[in-house]
């Protein structure tokens, strides 16, 4: 089956955990009926190997083993997008491997060294995207610093068909748009909380770790928003904003806690997060989250 990129990367991106055993292994067949539930409520572009996949908490060899794995589980039902990075050469094997895992299009994310200029920034993607063979890719950014005028030379890269924008900046977005390739797919990379005012500027499509709990709100928030129903995809956004504050508390730290978590209590143990990412919710977010899960229907036993 044949995918249209373009579309997906204007539909939802939905970032899949990284399951582990009691041992703390990867255990990526936990994903199975995860996954199913996805790509039956209608998401768009499944995501291995992103943050709410744990990314940098992974080795480069369980993250080649949970693109293999997550292609396999997914069969070919959607495009899938695989996150590489890290170091030049760790982010070269991986682009490799998810290619000839099955994989659409790489995510790359931002180099996090503290030491990155963007014409180093721009070798980086270069030689990421030649190892994949071509791959079509999706720019992570979540630090606009280098300014409109830098992000429009990535942009200009040969393979760039999107980028993921990760900052509470929609004005820079709004620049960036203006002066950049007309063919770029901007995403809004901060989740359902954000997309409303990202999609007033321009941008299409939004980020999501809430598909792994609730694929069907994430979708309904996305359909309110291709119409223009700014009202409607509010008051969905506003129903399940609990969520998205107990997963940002902590400076994020509770980011994928939350997810796995709330996982749990659907009966999908996906294991615990790893140090530096918090665990378990302390008492009060626990609190929170069960009442969230119980008053929507989403925990286990209950109707959704």
């Amino acid at each position: 089956m044949t995918h249209d990129l373009q579309t997906a990367l204007r539909g939802i991106s939905g970032i899949l955990v990284t399951p582990y055993d009691d041992k703390g292994e990867i255990a990526p067949g936990k994903l199975a009926p995860i996954l199913d539930r996805v790509v039956a409520a209608g998401v768009h572009l499944p995501v291995v190997n992103g943050n709410t996949g744990e990314f940098y908490a992974l080795t480069t060899d369980e993250a080649c083993t949970m693109v293999r794995e997550v292609a396999a589980l997914l069969d070919n039902r959607t495009p899938l997008l695989a996150g590489v990075g890290r170091g030049i050469r760790d982010a070269c094997r991986l682009a490799k491997e998810s290619a000839e895992a099955g994989a659409a299009a790489l995510m790359i994310h931002q180099p996090p060294d503290p030491f990155v200029s963007p014409r180093g920034t721009e070798d980086y993607i270069k030689a990421v995207r030649e190892a994949s063979g071509g791959l079509p890719v999706m720019l992570y950014l979540r630090n606009d610093a280098m300014g409109a005028a830098g992000i429009a030379r990535l942009c200009e890269i040969e393979g760039v068909q999107g980028v993921k924008w990760a900052t509470p900046n929609p004005m820079m977005l709004a620049r960036c748009i203006d002066i950049c390739p007309d063919h770029i797919v901007w995403v809004g990379g901060l989740a359902e909380v954000w997309a409303p005012p990202l999609y007033a500027v321009g941008a299409r499509g939004f980020t999501s770790g809430l598909i792994n709990v609730w694929p069907e709100r994430s979708m309904a928030i996305h359909a309110a928003l291709e119409a223009s129903d700014y009202a409607l995809a509010n008051r969905l956004i506003s129903e399940m904003r609990i969520f998205e504050d107990i997963r940002a508390e902590e400076l994020n730290g509770t980011n994928v806690t939350g997810v796995k978590a709330a996982l749990i209590a659907q009966g999908h143990d996906c294991g615990p997060t790893r140090p530096p990412s918090a665990w378990p919710l302390t008492e009060k977010q626990q609190t929170a989250l069960d009442a969230f899960m119980k008053a929507n229907g989403l925990a286990k036993g209950e109707a959704a």
